[in-house]
């Protein structure tokens, strides 16, 4: 990234610590590729969960501590004596052949999560094992990074990345439960778009040595409990599209001096904070800020973004369809507000040509409505 678009964005974080981007905040980048302020919060490292705050609508996203705690139990059991119960999945549900197996802990290495030493660690059991000089099989906890907007972004997997075949898989472990062999949509989408980063990851720790991406597979394995029990089974999951919609936004994150360009000058998202780290600007005038960007709200950013409630809010006040989510949006076309949805229903707005088929179906669904009201109040 350029000097002078590192300033401007520097400019908008203001007096606040940068945050890193992780594999949260990377997935959530594919959930709503098109919202303008998510792309421009993340690149410049602002705290969306205290611009959020400061601003009346803080976010209430996030897992219980009771979900936390059945999450980490069931991860290490999956991952207790080496990997134990993880092997017999892998073997016995997917049918795979690990013959020779050996493990290693890449947690172990280097004390600080961020080290230089464990990321090292790292490329070096990859790179040999890529290359056929090395027998790990198995590699829990590895350090992964990618360079992105002109920083570096450690990712810290809570998972395994395995090798059969010549080819190394991300596991994601999930505590969410797979019945009949079906398991929530959401929670796959959202699993399946956190281990997109990685692959990224991994495969961009390859390619720099020259290893092509096809040695990272783009099918996850995703192992979580079985039924109503806490025995592990698993599912492959096609990872293809996400990884494809993830690499295109980082792609867009490389051309974010293109939309910081499109701001005013003066325009920051700067919580002006004090030496005790509470924010002095006044709440008004950031809201003003933020509105002055484009944001594209839909009813799942509510899973995964800080700034949900306040792009709800402002949607709201528009009567925007993007309430009502990406389905509905798309099937009014270039009808954008419940309010002109309601106008050519009733046929008080005249509508353009591209509207006249939409509006006909809209009046014959008001009259349909009507008659069923009248036939109501008859009975």
């Amino acid at each position: 990234m350029k000097a002078p678009v590192d300033g401007r964005l520097a400019a908008l974080r203001g007096s606040g610590k940068r945050l890193d981007y992780n594999a949260r905040s990377l997935a959530a980048l594919e959930n709503n590729p098109r919202c303008t302020l998510r792309a421009l919060l993340d690149a410049s490292g602002s705290d969306k969960a205290a611009i959020a705050t400061h601003v009346g609508h803080p976010p209430a996203f996030g897992q219980s501590v009771f979900a936390i705690t059945r999450g980490n139990a069931f991860e290490a059991m999956v991952k207790d004596s080496g990997c134990a119960e993880l092997l017999r999945v892998l073997r016995e549900t997917l049918g795979l052949t690990l013959p020779e197996v050996a493990y290693e802990d890449l947690n172990d290495v280097g004390g600080d999560g961020r080290s230089a030493q464990r990321y090292a660690r790292t490329e070096e059991v990859l790179l040999r094992a890529a290359r056929g000089d090395g027998d790990g099989t198995l590699f829990d906890h590895p350090m992964l990074r990618l360079l992105i907007g002109g920083h570096t972004a450690y990712l810290e997997p809570d998972l395994v990345a395995f090798r059969i075949d010549g080819r190394f898989h991300v596991v994601e472990i999930k505590s969410f439960p797979i019945i009949d062999g079906q398991a929530d949509p959401a929670q796959v989408r959202a699993a399946t778009t956190q281990a997109c980063a990685y692959i990224i990851a991994l495969r961009d720790l390859l390619g720099r040595a020259g290893i092509g991406a096809e040695a990272v597979s783009d099918t996850i394995v995703l192992v979580a409990p079985k039924d109503f029990t806490n025995r592990p089974t698993a599912a492959f999951v096609d990872a293809r599209k996400q990884v494809a919609a993830l690499t295109r936004q980082l792609s867009r994150i490389e051309r974010i001096g293109d939309l910081a360009d499109l701001l005013p000058g003066d325009l920051t998202f700067d919580l002006d904070l004090d030496e005790d780290d509470r924010p002095r600007r006044p709440p008004e005038e950031l809201a003003e800020s933020l509105d002055q960007v484009l944001k594209t709200y839909r009813p799942d950013c509510l899973n995964h973004c800080e700034m949900a409630f306040y792009c709800r809010s402002r949607a709201r006040a528009e009567a925007s369809l993007d309430v009502l989510g990406p389905v509905v949006r798309e099937e009014f076309g270039g009808i954008d507000t419940t309010t002109m949805v309601m106008g050519l229903a009733r046929g008080e707005l005249k509508p353009s040509e591209d509207q006249m088929e939409m509006a006909a179906a809209l009046r014959h669904a008001a009259r349909l409505r009507a008659e069923l009201e009248d036939l109501g109040g008859a009975a």
